[in-house]
């Protein structure tokens, strides 16, 4: 069993994660600012392999003294998504690039890392070909652009591995409204329509759940898997947002969606990725689209307001 330190612990991924982990009997520190309030984590401070910190990830003194005996580090702290960066870029550089990179120099050899990057990085795709873990990187979002340089600071400390997630769903006890499938399906429940633009652009999308899976997989065999990136995403789901919609209404027949010739996507995400490497790692999800959409119904039944989103 390792000590595990993770930041940004209570947040979306987290709120999963860190349960996850101490179910597999790790200790886990988690360090974070509480920024959105939230109390994700209020259910695992029974646990004695617990423990929480609330701090900062920019304060290198505080991360140096909670990197002393850890064995494995998993951040995951940052301003995610590219229109929050976009309204914070200062925010954006020193948590998501400066602190990330910062806190790789004060690891020791033989802390690993498992790190959380953005297939956003693949920018504009080509019809047709999927991205894999060889395509070029072209990021257009600040986000993505931080993400990928992060990504080059992790591979480089040598005991790591990169988990290039694609765009995240479903419901957590620290959920996210303004993720594109989560967002859409709040839409349905309560508005019943969404104005699509854009709406041919294609994307891949992956599980809340799925993220843990894919990390406690690395966990597992990180012998095996490390210095290496890893496409983290649902291999049915190679979705445009037009498709997405139609998966939506099998479920919410009353949703209506229409095209719209205005707006844009900040990330301008328009790519297919192939996750063979991960699954032939032995790796597979196990909850695909539909299974999401009908859990993130039953989350909305029991929530209707926008304090979960990042923006």
């Amino acid at each position: 069993m390792y000590n595990i330190l993770v930041t940004g612990g209570a947040g979306y991924l987290g709120s999963i994660m860190v349960p996850a982990l101490l179910a597999a009997g790790h200790k886990v520190t988690v360090v974070d600012n509480f920024m959105f309030k939230q109390v994700s984590l209020a259910h695992c401070c029974s646990d004695p392999n617990f423990s929480v910190v609330r701090g900062d990830v920019r304060d290198m003194a505080l991360m140096k003294r909670l990197l002393v005996g850890a064995d494995v580090v998993i951040p995951l702290a940052a301003l995610v998504g590219a229109p929050l960066c976009k309204a914070d870029p200062f925010g954006a550089e020193s948590i998501n690039l400066t602190a990330q990179i910062e806190l790789m120099k004060a690891l020791s050899p033989n802390q690993r890392v498992l790190m959380p990057i953005t297939n956003s990085g693949y920018g504009i795709g080509e019809s047709g070909k999927f991205c894999t873990e060889e395509t070029p990187m072209r990021p257009i979002s600040l986000y993505g652009i931080h993400k990928v340089e992060v990504e080059k600071a992790v591979l480089d400390h040598s005991n790591s591995i990169s988990f290039r997630l694609a765009t995240v769903f479903g419901m957590a006890p620290r959920p996210r409204l303004d993720l594109l499938v989560n967002d859409f399906v709040y839409r349905a429940v309560y508005d019943r329509f969404v104005v699509l633009f854009e709406s041919h652009f294609k994307r891949n999308f992956i599980h809340v759940r799925d993220v843990t899976g894919a990390f406690m997989h690395g966990l597992t065999n990180f012998e095996t898997m490390k210095n290496r990136p890893y496409n983290v995403g649902l291999s049915s789901a190679n979705l445009s947002k037009w498709e997405l919609c139609e998966v939506i209404k099998k479920h919410l027949p009353d949703f209506v969606f229409v095209d719209a010739p205005m707006g844009e996507d900040p990330d301008k995400r328009d790519y297919i990725v192939s996750n063979e490497r991960l699954e032939a790692t032995g790796w597979a999800p196990q909850y695909d689209l539909d299974k999401g959409v009908v859990d993130l119904i039953k989350g909305y039944t029991m929530l209707k307001n926008t304090i979960y989103t990042n923006i």
